[in-house]
């Protein structure tokens, strides 16, 4: 972490935003390219858990009404990762946004949802917050952390900018299950017009990167939204479904006939505890405990370690700046996602796209997160930026956190063969844990069978058995007789 200069003002000291090398210019527009690049959770969050349904056939919130669920919970999700992330800047002080965790609403809506009640399947997503907190406050989780090697620490970094690449490359429509990767050049195919808008943006981006100009990812999503709005004006592409496969993906750029709504926030509190352990029994709900909290739980790590780094926060003993405060933001924002009904809540690493853009403090957190309550009011203009106009952010930051694999000594097959699973896993099965699961394990594995035992850290032993147990949480359940 580089020192520059005095604080002018107690808020600059506060957030140590001069001895960061940023000013507020920076964090301002890092705050409204974290908050683009990810507002898309606003939207797709009520597809998921709006759209599913509980043991008892109901959509959340009771209601016999699709609609009206997703408008709930499209205002829930807004609130609480609006409120989390403010939280998460003014306490944590670290440019990490906070929303709604993909691949976690989906466990929650499809795999414990139907086997109880909405209620029941919120409160194991509180149960589980609180047990995270509880391992944070006893200094467990950062002691995790510290036992990791370094160079494994690198590759989580170099993973995770390809994770997010990869989300890129396939919310743009250029990677599709089934479908060729296009070729691009002269005897190439651009298949849809979207596609184009996605290559025209990345163009803009990399122009903008490579002369160094101010704003140069907010300019591009920007920009390249005005594109979509024109090209859908003229050629009416529509949205993406099975009959218009080159539709525009989650959004149609076009400007909405109403600006603002008014948020219905009826879900905030409708959880029930410990509901689970009656609906599916006491095994299977710690088990789903379990499950939830692995991935909450590395994901954050490897996220904050992730940006941290690329922000060039670590210290020298490549810690990184009020560690214990963000995680319990983090662990308070799987809780209250719970109590809010959109399921866990955890930090984005979209947020290196603010990073990119120059943020290094908690204020572009505390802009990203009133962007998102804001954004209760003004739902209609939020569905306005297709992913084709916001993922070439994704894809350029993915670059710049890819450059941390200087760091890493492959020759040395005990640290190498554990870092290539590391960062070739997260991308390829689409999870952080199952890359940082993979690295770990491995790791202990290669110590072993070369007689290194002793170099192990007993932190190592815990989480690599842990991961083993995650890894193998079907058969384990089937063979306990609670599988679902």
């Amino acid at each position: 972490m580089s020192l520059t200069t005095e604080p002018k003002s107690g808020f600059d000291k506060y957030f140590e935003m001069s001895a960061r090398g940023s000013n507020y210019s920076r964090e301002i527009r890092g705050g409204f390219v974290t908050f683009f690049t990810m507002a898309y959770i606003v939207v797709l969050n009520p597809l998921i858990i709006g759209t599913a349904k509980d043991v008892n056939g109901q959509f959340i919130g009771e209601n016999t009404d699709v609609i009206q669920s997703i408008t709930m919970v499209t205002a829930a999700t807004a609130l609480i990762a609006g409120l989390m992330t403010i939280l998460m800047g003014a306490i944590g002080r670290f440019p990490m946004a906070v929303a709604a965790g993909l691949g976690l609403n989906g466990f929650v809506a499809f795999t414990l949802a139907p086997q109880m009640t909405w209620a029941d399947a919120m409160g194991l997503v509180v149960l589980e917050g609180l047990v995270i907190l509880l391992l944070v406050l006893t200094g467990f989780r950062s002691a995790v952390f510290k036992a990791v090697p370094e160079q494994l620490k690198y590759a989580i970094g170099v993973g995770i900018g390809l994770f997010i690449t990869i989300i890129g490359l396939v919310d743009s429509g250029i990677v599709r299950s089934g479908v060729p990767l296009i070729s691009f050049g002269f005897f190439g195919e651009l298949q849809g017009w979207p596609i184009l808008t996605f290559v025209i943006g990345l163009v803009i981006t990399i122009i903008l990167l490579v002369r160094k100009v101010k704003g140069a990812i907010l300019i591009s999503i920007l920009a390249t939204t005005v594109v979509a709005i024109i090209i859908e004006a003229i050629a009416g592409v529509g949205a993406k479904s099975a009959d218009n496969p080159l539709g525009w993906g989650l959004n149609v750029p076009k400007l909405p006939e109403s600006v603002t709504s008014t948020p219905d926030l009826g879900l905030l509190g409708q959880f029930n505890l410990f509901g689970s352990f009656e609906s599916i029994g006491v095994i299977a709900a710690i088990l789903a405990i379990f499950s939830l909290m692995l991935s909450d739980f590395f994901d954050t790590m490897g996220t904050a370690f992730g940006l941290a780094t690329e922000a060039d926060l670590l210290d020298k003993e490549g810690n990184i700046p009020h560690f214990e405060s963000i995680l319990v933001v983090d662990s308070l924002a799987a809780v209250a996602g719970g109590v809010g009904s959109v399921s866990s809540n955890t930090s984005y690493i979209e947020s290196a796209s603010g990073i990119g853009e120059g943020a290094r403090t908690g204020i572009a957190s505390l802009v990203t997160g009133l962007l998102f309550l804001i954004a209760m009011f003004f739902s209609p203009l939020v569905t306005v930026i297709p992913y084709e106009a916001a993922t070439p952010a994704l894809v350029i930051v993915g670059f710049l956190m890819m450059t941390q694999i200087r760091h890493i000594d492959f020759t040395d097959y005990s640290i190498g063969i554990p870092a290539f699973l590391t960062i070739a896993l997260m991308p390829f099965t689409y999870s952080i844990t199952n890359g940082i699961g993979a690295g770990f394990v491995s790791w202990v594995i290669i110590k072993i069978a070369t007689g290194k035992i002793k170099e192990i850290n007993w932190l190592m032993w815990v989480i690599s058995i842990a991961f083993i147990v995650y890894f193998a949480i079907n058969p384990i359940e089937q063979l306990l007789g609670v599988a679902g």
